[in-house]
């Protein structure tokens, strides 16, 4: 890559407008900050509903659509078990990760969870996150999702947020 393609991906491009009821994703904080919110919060895949909250947190950073939290008590956990992946977030901690299992498909690492949260994350302890993108239905506040581009991140994308949104091509550098 030449230098000039490098400082020219560097560069994020234009936020769209954000409409009525929508908050950019570009105005949303870098670090990253954790807050909790009523929407309600679903995931149903094979005609199970495995998650339905309003008791969830979000996660917010710049460029990203949030990432949602949920409590135990609002996943039906029979269906989760521990994975042996763990990663790192420079803001979160260290991420424990689980598989879903619904009959007889098993979707690995679909989850994950922050069991000690750094301080200003204590919020989220032992919340679970989702990957959208495996589930049959995710969403919130009864509208379906479209999962954040990219295969890294596990934000959600609705009505409520204006991008354009990190993951794609091109967006590894905003």
């Amino acid at each position: 890559m030449h230098a000039r393609e490098s400082v020219k991906q560097a560069h994020h491009p234009e936020p769209d407008p954000a409409g009525p009821d929508q908050e950019s994703v570009w105005d949303y904080p870098r670090p990253a900050i954790a807050e909790p919110t009523t929407r309600r919060i679903q995931i149903v895949h094979r005609g199970i509903t495995l998650v339905d909250s309003t008791n969830a947190w979000r996660t917010l950073e710049t460029s990203h659509p949030p990432t949602y939290y949920v409590p135990q008590a609002d996943i039906a956990m029979e269906h989760l078990s521990s994975n042996a992946r763990r990663s790192i977030c420079e803001w979160k901690g260290q991420a424990r990760y689980w598989d879903m299992t619904v009959g007889d498909e098993t979707i690995e690492a679909a989850a994950w969870s922050y069991p000690e949260p750094t301080p200003s994350f204590a919020g989220i302890r032992d919340h679970l996150a989702f990957y959208p993108d495996p589930f049959d239905k995710c969403l919130v506040d009864g509208e379906t999702i479209t999962p954040q581009p990219g295969q890294f991140y596990g934000g959600w994308i609705s009505q409520y947020e204006a991008g354009p949104f990190k993951g794609g091509p091109g967006s590894r550098f905003w």
